[in-house]
């Protein structure tokens, strides 16, 4: 309650107080706030009315309704009342049993029925009651005694050491010949050794002995028999020889080309020109080619010096026929037009300029008919083919390499 007073002085140095009641009515009717406004309430009113919202308002703090001696405030009553009164009523959980709340709160952490990870960390979870059991029987982390080297494992890794246990059981690789033990895997070589009942074939079965018999047996049939099984490998080894022989003729059969076209890289240029200007006669031969699969067997010769009407001014190209697989069923005389291209190695393609020279065979030479032997002729070709003097005004020759591409051109029967 707010009393407004007036002080009036009555002479002598005394006063007389009066109430003043407009001054109280404007006091009483000016707006405040909650006393609680920074906790949150939005409360405002005239300050008359503020006794009687203190007595609702949930910020306001009040004796706990439980009777426990907590001031709470009324907004937080309901929560305290549930989780934190002393004197609150509660289950737990996971028994069910009722507990007042500090006696909750000592059963909490040792209730038996709450379910917790096992201490070995295998992932499980099991009621606190039940941890013990859990871990001696059926934790997969629990330690466990192989039943083979009595060395212990975690559950789930003993399976695996059976797979390698020196001291596990592992049958004979011979039971498939009647063996029918079971010794230690550390004990495997001893038992073959000395006590392997099956029959052992020899160490040279492969190379065609067919005796059988116990390791020890095995071993003196070794030892006695050294010309029989020096004899079967010889054997073994010409076969083998042979093999091969067939299989480098297959090899050499599917490198020979068999497009109609050679490209042919001549490497160490300057060197065998420096040999064949030193030389008469200097023929440099090229890999031989097929036209097709079937067809004529082909070779390309050089003379980087020349020869003939070329010698030490050009350089001589030739084509010669040599005897091939097919030639029974090919048409002769040959008759497939040839070409000569010496290629321009200039970095722009554009501005290369190939030297091309070609031919269609006259078929009375005899060099063009079906060759019986290898030939000690040129072949037929073209001795000015290139002069030394234009081989060194254009790039035909470039990092001491050159390129000669013959080919032959069974759809042509004119020179071009």
């Amino acid at each position: 309650m707010v009393i407004s007073l007036v002080v009036q002085e009555t002479g002598w140095g005394s006063y007389m107080i009066y109430p003043d009641p407009e001054s109280e009515k404007a006091i009483m009717g000016s707006v405040v706030y909650c006393i609680h406004h920074k906790e949150g309430c939005q409360w405002s009113d005239e300050l008359r009315k503020l006794k009687a919202h203190l007595n609702t308002c949930k910020h306001d703090a009040v004796l706990c309704a439980a009777q426990c001696g907590a001031m709470i405030p009324r907004v937080l009553m309901q929560d305290h009342l549930r989780y934190t009164c002393p004197r609150r009523r509660a289950h737990c959980q996971h028994c069910n049993k009722e507990f007042s709340g500090s006696a909750l709160e000592e059963h909490q952490g040792n209730c038996g029925h709450e379910p917790v990870y096992c201490e070995n960390k295998c992932g499980a979870k099991v009621q606190r009651r039940h941890t013990l059991q859990h871990a001696q029987l059926h934790c997969s982390k629990r330690l466990v005694p192989c039943p083979h080297c009595g060395q212990k494992y975690t559950q789930d890794c003993v399976s695996a050491h059976g797979a390698t246990c020196s001291r596990a059981p592992v049958p004979c690789p011979q039971r498939s010949a009647g063996c029918a033990a079971l010794p230690a895997r550390d004990e495997l070589d001893a038992h073959l050794r000395d006590h392997c009942a099956a029959a052992q074939p020899c160490p040279y079965r492969d190379a065609g002995c067919r005796y059988k018999g116990t390791r020890a047996a095995v071993e003196r049939h070794t030892e006695e028999s050294c010309q029989q099984h020096v004899a079967l490998l010889a054997a073994v080894a010409g076969r083998q020889a042979r093999q091969l022989d067939a299989l480098r003729a297959a090899v050499a059969r599917l490198a020979v080309n068999c497009s109609g076209a050679l490209v042919w890289r001549v490497s160490d240029f300057a060197a065998k020109m420096a040999e064949a200007k030193t030389k008469d006669g200097v023929e440099l031969l090229s890999p031989a080619f097929y036209t097709s699969q079937y067809g004529y067997k082909l070779q390309a010769s050089l003379f980087l010096n020349g020869n003939g009407a070329g010698e030490s001014s050009h350089m001589s190209v030739y084509i010669k026929i040599l005897p091939g697989e097919y030639d029974a069923l090919l048409r002769w005389p040959f008759a497939h037009s040839v070409s000569f291209t010496l290629f321009d190695q200039s970095a722009s393609p554009d501005r290369a300029c190939n030297i091309v020279e070609s031919f269609v065979p006259d078929p009375t030479w005899k060099n063009f008919q079906r060759p019986s032997k290898e030939p000690d002729a040129l072949g037929f070709g073209f001795p000015r083919f290139v002069s030394h003097e234009m081989l060194k005004k254009r790039n035909f020759v470039k990092d001491d390499v050159m390129f000669l591409r013959v080919k032959v051109d069974p759809s042509k029967i004119v020179a071009v």
